[in-house]
């Protein structure tokens, strides 16, 4: 079924006035750079939050395709090293949650980052009941929470987490009872900072007055704007940072995929309205406007994309997800583009041209999206 998510998204964006074959691992378990900090693609670097600031890499790295999100089986060996790549070319910004796998994710990360621990940002969420083996229920009981914090140091191997994310705002709980828990942990040393993803400006003002917020994740991309008429005056009012996801448009714009691909049963985008045979024709004229805008401005599409994003603000760190060196290196370089505001501009002008068609998620994920 057709929807018209993308065009309401872009259209409110208009009227607002407001507003990432492998390669060689790197000898990452040598010696350290002589300056403490590998920057080789990525010098870029972003602070989150006003109350609790957080400094991190302009880009950075999504850790769920690793256990195969959309599609493909990867071996350990592999994505730790994909990890400590990342590392040695300046990314300090690492996304991982508990689900993920579950658990997988957060135990390659822990694996490719202990060397480097204290040198890194690592992020990840609790929120679903992983434990009582229902990965898809929400869950956020303080002492759920608080099993699931555990649980995560130990996969991550380290004895705090940067970042700690609400994964869904879980309504049968009271946000002034899950900010309290999480503060209880910042005060025990377990956690430094926190936010949550996919929240409303309601849950997000709640939350920041009990125990302030660094940062909010939500999908934000060239194509789902929401955010912005949603969230980014809340955000800008309360100083919290964004850290949007999927801000590559899962893939769609990148040169990859065309009006016949078809997507496996295991690949998430097989369920997505976006993704079905007919979105995928409608929205052809996207991919061609980004290729074009790519072409003249001396980038790949991927490193167009997500120098879109972090045009929208110095607030903002994205996490794109890959399993590709080729890729990450692309996403790392993206925040060396530089076009002017007048050239962003012209190209929002010519996308708001474009009446794109599907949903950015399917009926099951939008009911657990607290409005």
């Amino acid at each position: 079924m057709l929807m018209n998510g993308f065009e309401k998204s872009r259209r409110d964006f208009l009227s607002c006035t407001a507003a990432v074959a492998m390669m060689a691992a790197s000898p990452f378990a040598g010696a350290e750079p002589a300056a403490g900090q590998p920057t080789t693609l990525i010098t870029q670097r972003r602070t989150l939050g006003r109350a609790s600031p957080l400094e991190v890499s302009a880009v950075g790295l999504g850790c769920l395709p690793m256990v195969g999100y959309y599609g493909g089986k990867f071996e350990k060996k592999d994505m730790v090293a994909l990890i400590r790549r990342a590392f040695d070319e300046g990314c300090t910004f690492f996304d991982t949650a508990e689900v993920y796998g579950p658990y997988t994710s957060e135990t390659w990360v822990g694996e490719a980052l202990q060397p480097v621990r204290d040198k890194v940002v690592i992020a990840t969420k609790f929120g679903f009941g992983v434990e009582e083996g229902k990965p898809t229920a929400l869950n956020s009981e303080p002492k759920h929470l608080r099993r699931a914090v555990e649980g995560s140091l130990k996969r991550l191997r380290t004895d705090h987490i940067d970042l700690l994310y609400q994964h869904r705002v879980d309504p049968k709980i009271p946000m002034e009872d899950v900010a309290g828990t999480v503060g209880e942990l910042i005060k025990e040393g377990k956690v430094l900072h926190w936010g949550l993803s996919e929240a409303s400006a309601r849950s997000i003002r709640h939350a920041h007055a009990v125990t302030p917020l660094t940062a909010i994740q939500s999908e934000y991309a060239i194509w789902w704007r929401e955010p912005e008429t949603k969230i980014f005056p809340t955000l800008a009012e309360l100083g919290i940072g964004f850290v949007p996801y999927c801000p590559l448009c899962r893939a769609f714009p990148l040169g990859q995929i065309n009006e016949n691909s078809t997507f496996p049963k295991n690949d998430r985008r097989a369920t997505l309205p976006m993704f079905t045979p007919e979105a995928l024709k409608a929205n052809m004229p996207f991919v061609h406007l980004v290729a074009k805008w790519s072409k003249q401005s001396g980038c790949t599409p991927a490193e167009f994309v997500l120098g879109w994003v972090l045009s929208r603000g110095k607030h903002i760190a994205p996490i794109p997800g890959t399993t590709n060196p080729k890729h990450l290196d692309e996403d790392l370089r993206a925040a060396s583009l530089s076009l002017s505001a007048d050239e962003w501009k012209k190209f929002d002008e010519e996308f708001g041209q474009i009446k794109l068609v599907g949903h950015r998620a399917d009926p099951f994920t939008e009911s657990q999206i607290d409005k």
